[in-house]
């Protein structure tokens, strides 16, 4: 049986400089798998390509039995891929409320709204406030809350924690930790702690290509893991 998300000889980057080397990657429909590596290895490359921000040069992505390589990034949201970029991943003028309006667009389920309060009650205490005006650690709150409206699949969290504070942290790992026993979720993260709580899986770039994968447990004590880290 294939993959959830089955991404084969994957090659990609910006104009002529190539980023990513033959990737091979296998994503399960339930659990979270983390993508590890120092500045510049290909991460938020390959987080860009499986969306559609990016154009694959060579390989293929499949995502739930089907072909995505030709797909536009809205088509692959309404098929169920979910993505919290590193930057700019709110609408800064707009309320935390007009935020979460965007993520209903492509959802009609009342119950929606509520499953996000719950997620991140801080949210709603803050409905009226302009997102800009949130702490770092909110801000992530509603990226990821928004991108949850759209009931995604597979989620995609590109530093999820970058700039937050760490009691903030803490809230947010559990609830990606929840979130991965109910769907896919791959996560970009320098926090390696978090990134190992999350996911029950890694790989880990170097210079574009894989150069260690396996299980969480196993990958955290393997002594090479921290020379891949290493700035």
């Amino acid at each position: 049986m294939p993959e959830f998300l089955d991404i084969k000889h994957l090659d990609a980057g910006y104009g002529r400089s190539q980023v990513l080397f033959g990737l091979n990657m296998a994503i399960p429909s339930r659990g979270g798998v983390a993508v590890l590596g120092r500045n510049g290895a290909g991460k938020s490359t390959l987080m860009k390509v499986i969306v559609g921000e990016l154009p694959i040069w060579k390989g293929g992505v499949h995502f739930a039995g089907r072909d995505i390589d030709s797909r536009r990034t809205e088509e692959r949201v309404r098929a169920g891929i979910g993505y919290v970029p590193q930057e700019h991943s709110v609408f800064a003028r707009l309320s935390v409320r007009d935020n979460l309006a965007v993520g209903l667009l492509s959802n009609r389920e009342a119950s929606a709204m509520d499953r996000v309060m719950e997620m991140f009650p801080k949210l709603g205490e803050r409905l009226d406030q302009p997102a800009g005006t949130l702490s770092g650690g909110e801000r992530k709150m509603l990226a990821i809350g928004r991108a949850m409206l759209g009931n995604p699949k597979l989620l995609l969290l590109d530093e999820p924690t970058e700039g937050v504070w760490i009691g903030v942290i803490e809230e947010i790992t559990e609830r990606l930790s929840e979130l991965a026993r109910e769907i896919a979720v791959i996560i970009v993260e320098q926090h390696l702690d978090l990134a190992m709580r999350v996911a029950g899986h890694a790989y880990v770039l170097d210079r574009g290509r894989i150069a260690l994968s396996g299980p969480s447990r196993e990958l955290r004590n393997d002594p090479r893991l921290l020379t891949y880290l290493a700035p």
